[in-house]
């Protein structure tokens, strides 16, 4: 029996807490079942030197794996004066599916920074952080609106993403840490409202995967992905707070 008691082609119990923080221009705690991220949407008036004179904005990501987060103490990695590999290839990923969905010249040229920082984590960290990032950029980006400083919004549209992997053969969705650990073949998906991928991390941990494996992970994620666009649009429906 998975987690949550679901069948392979269900997701983990998700949640939105729109502005968990009150300083960021949006911030949102997401949780994927146990794995809880607080993902925050900070705008700065300016853009990064090597874009200035251009007319658009940037949007970037960080990430980080807070002490606390696991059984064993995550060490800070500002202390060791350096990131991980692990961690710049999470935060590249999530500022590409960001931009992806933003219009960078109705940004005009002011960068927006989001920081994920994972406060639990039991599988899934980084869709979990992209797809709370999403919702607190898109807030940060409708208090522009709502401030007179942009025209238009820069939202294109939703972006979300989930894990899939193949547990004991058989193609399951949003794997926990026990299953990520223990997977044949272990998958990142990020999709559009729109059906395009932004990316597709797949890997054979053990024998190598046929194409019908392969398939049938890109038709559950896809699956997954429309439902929690779905829970993210519900959210969005309504403005956030005015401050």
């Amino acid at each position: 029996m998975r987690s949550y008691g679901r069948t392979p082609d269900q997701l983990r119990p998700i949640s939105f807490e729109r502005d968990f923080t009150e300083m960021a221009d949006g911030s949102v705690l997401v949780s994927f079942g146990r794995t809880r991220v607080l993902c925050t949407a900070s705008v700065d008036s300016s853009v990064p030197r090597w874009m200035r004179g251009r007319g658009k904005g940037w949007v970037t990501a960080e990430y980080s794996m807070l002490p606390g987060s696991s059984p064993e103490r995550v060490n800070r990695e500002a202390a060791r004066g350096r990131q991980s590999g692990r961690t710049q290839e999470i935060q590249r990923l999530i500022g590409r599916s960001l931009r992806s969905v933003t219009d960078a010249a109705k940004l005009g040229e002011r960068q927006v920074v989001c920081d994920c920082d994972v406060l639990q984590a039991d599988g899934g960290t980084r869709t979990a952080a992209i797809s709370g990032a999403y919702i607190a950029l898109h807030d940060a980006f409708t208090r522009l609106m709502a401030a007179g400083q942009v025209e238009d919004h820069p939202m294109i549209e939703a972006c979300a993403a989930v894990s899939v992997g193949v547990i004991d053969g058989v193609p399951s969705l949003d794997l926990p840490y026990e299953e990520d650990v223990a997977a044949e073949v272990d998958m990142n998906v990020v999709m559009t409202e729109s059906g395009r991928f932004v990316e597709v991390q797949g890997t054979a941990e053990g024998r190598p995967f046929h194409r019908d494996h392969l398939d049938a992970l890109l038709d559950l994620a896809s699956s997954g992905i429309s439902q929690i666009i779905s829970l993210q649009n519900r959210l969005l429906d309504s403005p956030p707070a005015s401050r």
